[in-house]
């Protein structure tokens, strides 16, 4: 095997080989720096085996500053932009020494004229710049969850730990947070399994929001695919690459898979009007798509600017090369794609067939691991959902907008609601897929909270300095009778009703539930339903909320707990009405009256009832309504209370279940306390 062509830095005994990518380069520089990044040595890289240039250094030591010069055409019409002048980021570095430093160098134009002219500024005081580290695989063994009973919190480094004063102040907003003891109680005591972490990977903080005083707080804006965010990291950029396996080393030991938010459908790198970092200056036209015929331009299905040429071997494998990684070396247990229809995307058009997917599909290690797509883009044909192949999940916003819209009274939306929350069969099940296709999910970090979702009609994100127009208008929310915070009784108790029931929607429905992290304690963004701006009070969990509002948290425990003591909640295969061996159907629609729900019922009542007869029999009532129904039970089974709030109340043959409100009853194994 020839060692000289893995890409990156790689050190042996006697110093390190260097190998970078450039199907269109003339010629390449590796640059070695100081500690205070200060330029020590030149050397040119002399060997090229096909596309790989490459140089072995001897005396290369861990902890060695570097960078690249790559030299070539600057024929912006040719989808070339070359310019020796720029220090160029490793896509390969697996730790970033120095972040960028805004300044009119780093643009390979001058942006005093347009893009087609060079500038001639040296970037190399203002550059990323990476640093050589030592390889290591020692990992401890993963939780290995199955999906039938993975429940996901979707939560973000920082924003988790900055404000818990339980976190010791110097670990607050780091890994090292994540991991801290009064994290880990209050995750177990939820009893989520899956922690999904908002993006890590090393972000570019966009010169227009410093400019404002704003930040790239969600971290869509990806500076590398392997270098951890130092922002994240309590010792400084230096330390990142360990307290990041420090934490997911932890959060194994205590039972929790870690999952990471990945965007590789994009770079930091932006349009043609963007900064010249590390994929541009190396090979522009190889890694991005270019428009057809205006190879000046970008083809962008992202929004961001640019999409990335997966199609291309070389970028192909810097993403498997990137998901290994993080695999095998940073012990990860899966990952969460964003805008994944773009890495399916060859030249423009989407291919559900694409060379990409096939290789995760058999791919030894990848295939293994969990994999969740964002199965859209903004691109022509990018919502794909239901079309991802086995073992993919995939997050199902049309279970997100049939579940906000039935509790917020909707009418003629039972029949979808009852297609959600059974797993979505109609998207699913081909394929040989199963309910666990499906991750459900009511709130995630794109849109508003929970408690902002029953607060709020209309989304006010004026602090993004955007003036309101970014974010969704569809949010499908209330306000109960008033907008924003209030101290109205009726309207609290309508906000804590619905509440409740979205969760426990949420928690009864077959397929994969992710939570949205601070909605255990009614977290707020004050009605921002776009916050990835916002590092500040908007987006950080406010701790204080959860020690006053323990009743609300209590219930999502005892409800998160729930769904783990009842196996007809976390089924492997779709519901079907059939007959078991048990003589009764796994699933039967119930209509208040007392009977079997027909097709008219679906377009004339609100209220209805999902009754699951095995392994363990539930009666799940639902009732959006504003006033209180009365369901008939089947009186052939001892029912018992199982799951409800309000004045929600069981009969000998009858239940009542409050507006807004659900009611569970079992007929066998212990309740949970009202």
């Amino acid at each position: 095997m020839n060692k000289s062509l893995d890409l990156g830095a790689n050190l042996d005994h006697n110093g390190a080989n260097f190998s970078i990518f450039s199907a269109n380069a003339e010629r390449i520089e590796l640059v070695l720096l100081n500690e205070e990044h200060v330029i020590e040595r030149v050397i040119d890289l002399t060997h090229r085996s096909g596309d790989v240039w490459h140089q072995y250094v001897a005396g290369i030591k861990s902890g060695q500053c570097y960078a690249y010069r790559v030299y070539g055409q600057w024929a912006p019409h040719e989808g070339h932009r070359f310019n020796g002048a720029k220090l160029l980021l490793d896509p390969y570095a697996r730790l970033i020494s120095r972040m960028p430093i805004w300044d009119e160098s780093l643009f390979g134009h001058d942006r005093s004229h347009d893009d087609l002219i060079l500038n001639s500024a040296d970037s190399a005081p203002y550059a990323p710049i990476g640093r050589v580290i030592e390889a290591s695989t020692i990992v401890s063994p993963k939780p290995k969850i199955p999906w039938s009973d993975t429940i996901i919190y979707e939560t973000h480094v920082r924003g988790l730990t900055i404000q818990n004063p339980n976190v010791r102040s110097e670990i607050r907003g780091t890994y090292l947070g994540v991991a801290s003891e009064p994290i880990l109680m209050h995750l177990k005591q939820l009893g989520v399994t899956t922690i999904e972490l908002l993006p890590i990977y090393a972000t570019l903080q966009d010169e227009r929001l410093i400019n404002h005083g704003l930040s790239q707080y969600w971290g869509y804006n990806p500076l590398s695919f392997f270098a951890p965010d130092p922002r994240f990291s309590s010792g400084g950029p230096s330390t990142a690459v360990d307290e990041f396996k420090a934490m997911v080393d932890v959060l194994h030991q205590n039972g929790f898979e870690v999952i990471l938010d990945v965007v590789y459908n994009h770079t930091c790198e932006g349009n043609h009007l963007g900064p010249t970092l590390s994929w541009r200056g190396i090979d522009h036209s190889s890694y991005y798509i270019t428009q057809s015929k205006q190879s000046r331009y970008l083809y962008d299905s992202s929004g961001c600017g640019n999409t990335l040429r997966v199609e291309h071997a070389f970028v192909r494998r810097l993403i498997m090369d990137s998901l290994r990684y993080w695999v095998e070396v940073m012990n990860v247990d899966g990952f969460r794609f964003d805008l994944t229809t773009s890495l399916l995307r060859e030249r423009t058009r989407v291919n559900l067939q694409s060379g990409w997917l096939h290789m995760i599909q058999q791919d030894p290690i990848l295939s293994q691991v969990k994999l969740i797509a964002e199965p859209w883009d903004l691109g022509t044909s990018g919502y794909q959902l239901g079309q991802y192949p086995y073992p993919w999940r995939e997050w199902n916003d049309k279970y997100r907008d049939v579940i906000r819209r039935y509790w917020s009274g909707e009418t003629r939306t039972t029949g979808m609601f009852a297609t959600r929350i059974a797993g979505s069969s109609d998207l699913f099940s081909k394929g040989h897929r199963h309910p666990s296709s499906s991750i459900n999910y009511v709130t995630s970090h794109d849109g508003f909270t929970l408690m902002d979702l029953v607060s709020f009609k209309k989304k006010d994100n004026l602090a993004n300095l955007e003036n309101n127009r970014d974010g969704t208008n569809a949010n499908y929310s209330q306000n109960c009778g008033h907008e924003g915070a209030t101290t109205d009784a009726d309207v609290l108790a309508c906000r804590e009703r619905l509440r409740k029931s979205i969760l426990t929607t949420l928690m009864v429905s077959q397929g994969v539930p992710m939570i949205l992290g601070g909605d255990e304690f009614c977290r707020t963004q004050h009605g921002n339903n776009n916050p990835y701006c916002q590092d500040n009070d908007i987006s950080w969990y406010d701790w204080k909320l959860a020690d006053s509002q323990t009743n609300f948290l209590k219930f999502v425990q005892e409800l998160v707990a729930f769904r783990k003591a009842c196996p007809s909640l976390r089924r492997g295969r779709f519901l079907t009405g059939r007959i078991g061996e048990d003589g009764l159907p796994d699933a039967t629609w119930w209509h208040p009256e007392g009977r079997v729900m027909n097709s008219d019922d679906w377009t004339r009542t609100q209220a209805f009832g999902m009754w699951l007869s095995a392994p363990d029999m539930l009666l799940i009532c639902f009732n959006p309504t504003k006033d209180v129904i009365q369901f008939i039970i089947p009186n052939e089974y001892s029912w018992s209370w199982g799951l409800g709030w309000g004045d929600s109340a069981l009969q000998d043959d009858s239940a009542s279940v409050a507006p807004q409100s659900i009611l569970i009853l079992r007929s066998e194994s212990p309740t949970l306390s009202r």
